[in-house]
């Protein structure tokens, strides 16, 4: 607005700035956080996208190509005013504004290995196979874990590498035998040849997640098998016979 002034001359007056919302200053409010979750339709992704849905001031975004992911994961949040689902392939540009960073898109679907195949198999009473010699190693971290130590990993100020996972070592065999007892004792198991890329040992150092993010994992194989043998009977659709 101008205004004449007693010298003829005029000056410019301009208004202040609106006050921020009062709600701004009140005590429970929060800023959203946007969350990208890359391969977020995935095994582990869609368990994240779970827990950072909990936080009601979470807003979570997901991109995926379904490759090995799939949408049936993620079906109890569409629609939902605070989840918004991408298909993208993370390989080509994607400009979203966010506030954090899951980067988990990768092709290893559970499914896709044979120790994850052979809980399903044994769920459709079907016969259990190790591959020889059966004294290769895998280290188990069940789902719960990982997921707390991701989010532990992002709200810390350790950049990494960080390993998350179970140090807790057991051979195919040991395993097989186990998921044998404690899912169906009927079961047979065959032993097949081997593949020639086949690691002989996997057993992660968690030193580092331990020491930065005071993190361990609390689940142990005994206590997962039966947790993951209720979750793929699920999604089967096979009930277990008394």
């Amino acid at each position: 607005m101008a205004n004449e002034g007693s010298n003829g001359g005029s000056h410019v007056t301009t208004k202040p700035p609106p006050e921020p919302s009062p709600l701004r200053r009140a005590k429970f409010f929060q800023a959203n956080m946007r969350i990208l979750v890359t391969g977020g339709a995935g095994f582990i992704g869609s368990h994240l996208v779970d827990k950072l849905m909990e936080n009601e001031k979470n807003e979570v975004i997901v991109a995926d190509n379904y490759f090995t992911g799939s949408k049936e994961n993620l079906k109890q949040w569409i629609g939902h005013p605070r989840f918004e689902l991408i298909r993208h392939d993370v390989t080509e540009p994607l400009l979203v504004e966010v506030d954090r960073i899951y980067h988990l898109a990768c092709p290893a679907s559970p499914l896709s290995f044979a120790c994850f195949l052979e809980c399903v198999t044994i769920c459709r009473d079907e016969p259990l196979t190790v591959q020889l010699p059966g004294t290769q190693t895998r280290s188990f971290c069940y789902v719960s874990d990982m997921v707390d130590g991701l989010m532990r990993l992002m709200e810390g100020d350790n950049t990494g590498p960080i390993n998350i996972g179970n140090p807790g070592e057991f051979t195919m065999s040991e395993l097989a035998e186990t998921v044998k007892e404690m899912i169906n004792p009927e079961v047979k198991i065959i032993s097949v040849e081997n593949t020639p890329d086949d690691p002989r040992q996997r057993k992660p150092d968690i030193t580092k997640a331990k020491e930065l993010l005071g993190w361990e994992p609390k689940v142990k194989l005994q206590q997962g098998i039966p947790l993951m043998e209720e979750d793929f009977r699920k999604r089967l659709g096979i009930l277990r016979k008394n």
